[in-house]
């Protein structure tokens, strides 16, 4: 990758048209999808949003408790902790309708009777019927894994529950796939996992490994109903979209992925990070719920009462972080420790990961 971004960098450093490099001419390029590119992931996700309204004529859009997508305006719209929101309130629109997201990670739901399905899963369809019955719904967006939010997995038949709900509503799926694409979950995209083909698919962070780039990938009949020939000044557009230098790192970041086979290794590797993970032990004052899939898990710290242990996990990340392991804190309040490592990582710096957050673990007492 540095290589690549040495060669662009050596040659002008950004033209507009320039076309060698870029993943248009790539053999990476889609024969049945348009892409918009974007500089930060949340400039995906709002390009995404725009081309919902413009293919469909309806402006709402349903989001779901604990997503994240982004702190531009649109995105705001869709991401639900109060924290980034509520200060800007004020200039907000009133587009983003909010349904239920499964918990099946961390929850102890139980399925219907005479059903295998998530017990969930009822409830959350009857919920977004109700807003599709009330609300002019262009869109669904939805992270197919919550990260920020905690790394909530849903139940599996969670995607499917919400194409058939957009194709009875003529609504789109929007899939953000920003933190979970590339092999992060253990396939490409997390949507894979479920079989889900979305309409919009918003793409970043690892798409480069590190440059700045984002995209929001559409069905090409989408694109092109939303977004028609301009007969003069573009009405979506960035000074910077489509960097050149930014384009050949995809490139480099998609061929490594390939070559090294990073998505098969993720998976594998998670399987081996999960089983770690779950030998982890608490005091009594102190319960740890474990989940995950791919290289990226989460542990989730509670007292015993079952509040968050908030101030604890951030005490330990803090001291982790001075032994060198870098995590993050999670969820609504802060007390879920997630693992997303580099899918290049080790089998024994996983290990060494693990014993140091067990020792922290063990040192634990109540405050």
């Amino acid at each position: 990758l540095k290589a690549r971004l040495a060669r662009e960098l050596s040659r002008l450093t950004f033209e507009r048209w320039r076309k060698q490099g870029t993943v248009q001419n790539s053999k990476f390029k889609s024969s049945t999808g348009k892409t918009i590119f974007g500089n930060s992931g949340f400039e995906a996700v709002e390009a995404a949003l725009k081309t919902a309204v413009l293919a469909t004529g309806k402006n709402g859009v349903i989001a779901f408790t604990g997503a994240y997508h982004g702190l531009g305006y649109g995105a705001l719209n869709a991401t639900h902790r109060e924290h980034f929101r509520e200060r800007f309130q004020s200039q907000l629109g009133a587009f983003g309708h909010f349904a239920p997201f499964p918990s099946c990670g961390s929850c102890q739901c139980k399925p219907k009777r005479g059903s295998k399905e998530c017990g969930q899963l009822h409830d959350i369809e009857s919920s977004l019927r109700e807003i599709f019955y009330r609300q002019k719904i262009g869109a669904v967006l939805v992270e197919p894994v919550q990260a920020r939010g905690g790394i909530n997995i849903p139940d599996r038949k969670f995607l499917p529950l919400l194409r058939r709900l957009c194709d009875e509503h003529d609504a789109l799926l929007i899939l953000d796939e920003i933190y979970t694409g590339f092999g992060r979950t253990g396939a490409w995209f997390a949507c894979e996992h479920s079989r889900v083909i979305p309409d919009l698919i918003c793409l970043g962070k690892a798409l480069t490994g590190g440059f700045p780039l984002s995209a929001c990938v559409g069905r090409a009949e989408i694109m092109d109903r939303a977004w028609p020939l301009s007969n003069g000044e573009a009405i979506h557009t960035s000074t910077f979209l489509g960097h050149p230098v930014g384009c050949a790192m995809a490139l480099a970041q998609l061929k490594e992925l390939q070559t090294r086979r990073l998505p098969e290794r993720s998976k594998a590797f998670g399987t081996y990070l999960l089983d770690q993970l779950r030998t982890l032990e608490v005091g009594a004052d102190y319960q740890v719920l474990v989940r995950g899939i791919g290289l990226m898990a989460g542990v989730e710290l509670r007292h015993h009462d079952d509040s968050p242990a908030m101030l604890e996990a951030l005490g330990i990340i803090k001291r982790l972080l001075h032994r060198g392991f870098i995590l993050l804190p999670e969820g609504e309040h802060g007390n879920v420790i997630s693992f997303t490592p580099p899918l290049t990582i080790s089998k024994p710096q996983l290990r060494r990961a693990v014993r140091a957050l067990q020792t922290e673990l063990f040192n634990l007492t109540p405050s």
